[in-house]
């Protein structure tokens, strides 16, 4: 995926807004929560997503992926896919879509009914 095949994806999911913060990255809310972080690992993107905790178990030793750095060393479930193989195309779009997902969900009920979510 590249980043502007991210900054599509990201995009077309209801409520989003976008930022570009913290050295160049594009980084996506919803309701003002990050569901997901583009930056650069090495001259290629850094995709980081937020995950359930046995995703995080699963996806830290997946080659081409780590605990996000900076979130993970403070205890949080976010996971970054910087290198080659990583994910598919389509797997790391469900991984996004469902990090969206968590996100939108942990919002107050008053603010998903503002946002029509």
């Amino acid at each position: 995926m590249t980043r502007d095949e991210f900054n599509t994806f990201c995009a077309a999911l209801p409520q989003t807004t976008h930022v570009v913060q913290w050295g160049n990255a594009d980084v996506w809310k919803v309701g003002g929560k990050v569901f997901a972080i583009c930056g650069w690992a090495e001259e290629a993107p850094a995709f980081t997503f937020k995950v359930t905790e046995l995703g995080f178990e699963v996806l830290s030793d997946s080659p081409g992926l780590r605990p996000a750095p900076y979130l993970a060393s403070r205890g949080l479930k976010w996971i970054q896919h910087y290198a080659e193989p990583g994910p598919s195309e389509d797997s790391l779009r469900d991984h996004i879509r469902a990090s969206y997902d968590m996100i939108a969900a942990a919002l107050t009920k008053k603010k998903r009914a503002e946002m029509g979510l």
